[in-house]
């Protein structure tokens, strides 16, 4: 019985490991009432069956020092930001850019287009409904939350910076030389490519716009997070606010 529920997710998600498909596997045995089965009961199935991953590549060091720390402890303390690109077989290239908290780990807005290079206006799209969607409406406030990017122009130029201003939003940017500084935004970018992009169709920028509204969805309501108990980061948030609730009720 794990052993077919372990298979019917990885068919569905085959980049995921033992840890993350024994979570999903876990959220719906605590539904059906039943005891989750710990990690290393999922590794031994996953292995006698052979559905373990294959082990990645070491990674090199870039040799470039980093001493930064981007992840905080509540979140709308600090959001950062990163662009991307991915690629269509029909030649078309699709540029996207998004706006993540570094608490909670959730997608709070993205914009996507097809063609090259990262203009201003959509960034500055993304932080107005970020702020909506977090703080409810963009009436100025004090700033209250750190915007951290690298040094692209799309967010070091005087309109972002102002907007942000007006928003309430401090914006950082990573040292010129330390780009790995930003690099929450840019785990995610490797984990998307890998667990969404990397199964999407691809024939043409129009086909990968169309399933990306999903591949974000997916990622805030469902995917595992190792950093927040392997929640997911709406599940985080919801069990946050649960928590609050009750040290106020007490």
């Amino acid at each position: 019985m794990i052993v077919d529920a372990v298979r019917a997710e990885i068919t569905a998600l085959p980049t995921y490991g033992y840890r993350r498909a024994g979570a999903l596997v876990n959220r719906t045995r605590s539904l059906m009432g039943l005891r989750p089965v710990n990690h290393k009961r999922m590794y031994r199935l996953m292995k006698q069956q052979g559905l373990l991953l294959p082990k990645s590549p070491r990674r090199s060091d870039s040799g470039r020092t980093h001493d930064g720390k981007v992840m905080v402890e509540e979140s709308n303390q600090r959001w950062c930001s990163d662009g991307f690109e991915i690629a269509c077989d029909n030649g078309e290239v699709v540029t996207g850019v998004f706006m993540k908290d570094c608490c909670d780990r959730e997608i709070i807005a993205w914009r996507a287009w097809i063609g090259r290079g990262l203009p201003g206006e959509p960034v500055r799209d993304m932080m107005i409904e970020a702020v909506e969607t977090r703080f409810g409406s963009t009436d100025e406030r004090a700033i209250t939350v750190e915007f951290l990017s690298d040094n692209g122009g799309a967010f070091r130029a005087i309109e972002t910076h102002a907007l942000a201003h007006e928003l309430g939003i401090k914006p950082v940017h990573t040292p010129v030389n330390s780009p790995q500084s930003n690099g929450m935004a840019e785990s995610f970018v490797n984990t998307f490519k890998r667990d969404y992009v990397g199964g999407m169709d691809r024939g043409s920028g129009a086909a990968v716009l169309a399933q990306l509204p999903d591949a974000f969805r997916h990622f805030n309501e469902v995917h595992p997070h190792s950093a927040l108990g392997y929640k997911s980061p709406r599940m985080f948030r919801k069990e946050r606010r649960r928590q609050a609730l009750e040290t106020d009720a007490n």
